[in-house]
């Protein structure tokens, strides 16, 4: 049995759902212990116990300690069963992306197609936005071979929640993918409102387009309304694998969502990286997983943590080179 303590590197949620993960996916018992040790609320959120209650019903675990609060956890995995249609309701504003996430490296390995429909938040602090999901990581994963949909039925917002989405999953064989820079396309996006004015929307469209385009980036961001049970706003913007997003908040100003979205989106669209600093992270499992490359503008102490805790469960050595060329560019690779 591996031993994994959570409170190493960066400490969070991250370390559990890719520990349980790679666990399941590798037959690999494991135990966690001081979870989230140095959060304001440490031990397992109502989202973790969730997610690692859906994966050990799909890869036939047998778990201990897994409740709110929990900061010890044991996970014995028996193999991932075959397809089938899944439910999970978070039952919070917890988010539905970072619970896909966790669960999407073992549904690959299942030996017929699955659909996992998820209930929670879709746009929520701290976590990839729905649309980040669908647009830039799936696509992302998909180098590494995995076969995958997503559909957002409805947005979710916190506290109230109340989102749902659908991911369909094909049986996948897992290949090296090497990721390089692509050229610079037009930047795509969209800004989305739920039970506030419609023109929180369009102002935060407007000014990630004004800050993209004077910043001479074409740019198109769709509006979308939406008639969700929660309120709340936000907009994601893409380009290839890379892109950005924010959220609306109480005393924030629409036009002021839209430029610190459209500033992070400059930032990674004018580096020499293949990747942002985000997708660099989640990318991890499946590089440990397959092998290949990738090149990011940092690596945040999130993506090392999540490098050591993949190295503990396979036989390979992940890297971290600075490039010699380009002074904000690093390659994160394992050859298998």
């Amino acid at each position: 049995m591996i031993e994994i303590d959570g409170s190493r590197g960066e400490g969070g949620g991250q370390i559990v759902r890719t520990a349980v993960a790679l666990s399941a996916v590798t037959r690999t018992p494991v135990r966690i212990s001081n979870i989230r040790a140095g959060r304001p609320k440490p031990g397992l959120s109502h989202q973790h116990v969730k997610a690692i209650e859906g994966l050990a019903l799909i890869s036939g675990s047998d778990i201990e300690g897994v409740r709110t609060g929990s900061d010890l956890i044991t996970f014995r995995p028996a193999g991932v069963k075959g397809g089938g249609d899944y439910q999970i309701d978070i039952g919070t504003a917890g988010s539905i992306t970072l619970l896909m996430q966790c669960l999407l490296p073992a549904l690959v390995h299942a030996d017929g197609a699955v659909s996992l429909e998820v209930r929670g938040g879709t746009d929520v602090n701290w976590s990839p936005t729905i649309d980040y999901l669908q647009e830039i990581a799936l696509p992302a994963f998909g180098r590494f071979g995995v076969r995958s949909r997503l559909v957002c039925i409805r947005r979710g917002y916190y506290p109230r929640g109340g989102g749902r989405a659908v991911l369909e999953v094909e049986p996948s064989r897992l290949r090296r993918a090497d990721i390089k820079i692509q050229e610079p396309g037009k930047v795509r996006g969209i800004s989305h409102c739920s039970n506030l004015p419609e023109d929180v929307a369009r102002r935060q469209a407007e000014a990630a387009v004004q800050t993209l385009i004077n910043a001479g980036r074409k740019t198109f961001v769709e509006v979308a309304l939406e008639k969700a049970p929660s309120t709340g706003s936000g907009i994601t913007l893409w380009s290839g694998y890379k892109g950005s997003s924010a959220l609306g908040a109480r005393g924030v100003r629409a036009e002021s969502v839209g430029r610190f979205a459209a500033e992070d989106m400059l930032a990674e669209i004018e580096s020499k990286a293949a990747v942002d600093i985000h997708l660099a992270d989640q990318l991890v499992p499946y590089l440990a997983l397959a092998g290949g490359s990738y090149t990011t503008r940092s690596v945040s102490r999130h993506t090392r943590t999540n490098i050591e805790t993949a190295s503990r469960f396979l036989d390979v050595e992940i890297y971290v080179t600075k490039d010699d060329t380009f002074t904000d560019v690093f390659t994160i690779g394992a050859d298998l």
